[in-house]
């Protein structure tokens, strides 16, 4: 691929983008006072108009997205969602409101907040829901301000510990501490599910919380979820649900009913956007009936088909400005609606296949840690190539000259060379053939050619970087070359 020039590189003296139109206001040359003003004329490219366009079109060509590519990220679920949930959300009577708004010229998007709040709590077995968390790691956040609320409130003081297993996201454990809690880390089996007797050995008067995702990290059903809940409540402490992998149970099992009594959603993953990009997002926490009082305030009620908001004494306060990230939580109602609860089900279901037909496949060519079915997202690793001195940044390097978003690398980190892979529900057995097809070749490859796939990617516009040097120094902005 040929290097494009930059924009600093194009254009000729006296080409011109637009014609302005003669000033016919008095000049003033001193609304800038003179110490901020350029003492010489900045050196900007002259181009013509289409010169400009071209440019940056051709930019906004080299992005990858969901709508342009297969995007196998794990435990990312960066899935194509429906055009129309988009559609909504930019509806004037929804788009143009203000948070400020008296409750009553509102009443259509209260109604939105409190029905989106009656569907969680059905999909997900809680009693009741807060909105305003921004991100998964908001709402673990908030998740685990309420439980450190409900012990004072019962005064038990003591309880500052939460458990995470070695397979946890990061988030679990940075939430934690933000918090102001201790982190205990308990080891996994080597099958990948908790080990009860390494958690019987870590709860007791001091466990606030074992937060657990379900399925786990490693894309498995944790079995046992029923007696992970006994030993913690024996203990006197709360089930936390990391919801991050809800994608792959939904209209399946329900969280409160696998005794969670904390629950964390993320709209912008499972039931809305895909995000990325910094956002925004949308981590609703629910809770079982014990917690209510504590919920941020405020939050929607209906009476007589009116909607107002209320507030509970109780509450551990507001954890962000206004009411949430109202435009996400338009999309996911938009998207929950249109689905139904039949159509989540099958979602979850068609996720879970994909994983699984990807992992039949690639494990002929690839390393398997886990020989049992995954859910909606499968864990592989580099162990067969590494004789050809290949690893899985090499692997996934060289999947880009193939054309396919890498998947999720070097995560769990209790896998070593792990290649995490979340098909979604959303592709079709074509996009996931020619997916595994890429892999299958990269995998011959690093056998007969292993010095093609180490030095990957060999037709992308950026060639392979230094990812530290990268990351410590990144080149942002343009420099003329020194003549």
């Amino acid at each position: 691929m040929d290097k494009q020039p930059l924009l600093f590189e194009l254009g000729k003296p006296g080409r011109i983008g637009v014609d302005l139109p003669a000033l016919d206001v008095p000049a003033q040359k001193d609304l800038i006072p003179a110490a901020y003003r350029r003492q010489t004329p900045a050196a900007l490219p002259e181009l013509s108009q289409i010169e400009l366009v071209r440019h940056y079109v051709q930019l906004s060509q080299r992005n990858f997205g969901v709508d342009n590519g297969f995007y196998p990220l794990g435990s990312c679920t960066m899935k194509y969602d429906p055009k129309i949930n988009e559609q909504v959300a930019r509806y004037p009577g929804l788009s143009q409101l203000h948070p400020l708004q008296d409750e009553e010229t509102v009443q259509g998007a209260l109604e939105i907040l409190y029905e989106i709040e009656q569907a969680l709590k059905e999909i997900s077995g809680m009693d009741g829901f807060t909105l305003e968390p921004a991100a998964g790691a908001h709402g673990e956040l908030t998740g685990l301000k309420l439980i450190r609320a409900y012990h004072r409130d019962r005064g038990d003081l003591a309880r500052t510990k939460v458990i995470v297993p070695d397979s946890a996201h990061g988030t679990n454990p940075a939430s934690t501490a933000m918090c102001g809690m201790e982190v205990v880390q308990i080891v996994s089996k080597p099958d990948g599910a908790i080990d009860l007797e390494a958690l019987k050995a870590a709860v007791g008067k001091d466990t606030a919380a074992f937060m657990l995702t379900n399925p786990n990290t490693l894309g498995l059903f944790e079995s046992q979820i029923e007696a992970i809940a006994k030993i913690v409540h024996d203990a006197g402490g709360l089930l936390y649900y990391d919801g991050a992998n809800s994608n792959a149970i939904m209209g399946m099992v329900r969280p409160g009913d696998m005794g969670y009594d904390v629950c964390h959603l993320n709209l912008h993953k499972t039931f809305a956007t895909p995000h990325g990009g910094g956002g925004p997002g949308s981590g609703p926490i629910g809770v079982k009936k014990a917690l209510l009082p504590f919920l941020p305030n405020p939050r929607v009620a209906c009476k007589d088909g009116h909607y107002s908001w209320v507030n509970s004494p109780k509450s551990i306060g507001k954890v962000q400005a206004f009411n949430g990230n109202f435009g996400i939580i338009v999309r996911a109602y938009a998207y929950i609606l249109s689905m139904g609860g039949t159509g989540l089900k099958q979602a979850s279901m068609d996720a879970v296949l994909n994983a699984n037909y990807l992992k039949a496949i690639l494990a002929q060519a690839y390393d398997s840690p886990f020989d049992r079915y995954c859910m909606h997202e499968c864990v592989l690793t580099s162990k067969k190539q590494q004789p050809y001195g290949i690893h899985t940044l090499d692997i996934a390097k060289r999947l880009l000259d193939y054309g396919y978003h890498p998947p999720t690398i070097y995560f769990p980190l209790i896998v070593n060379e792990a290649i995490m892979i979340e098909p979604t529900e959303t592709e079709t057995k074509e996009t996931l053939d020619g997916f595994a097809a890429a892999m299958e070749k990269i995998a011959a490859e690093a056998a007969a050619t292993p010095e093609l796939v180490h030095t990957a990617p060999h037709n992308t516009v950026v060639r392979r970087l230094d990812e530290t040097l990268a990351a410590r120094k990144p080149v942002v902005r343009w420099t003329a070359p020194e003549k």
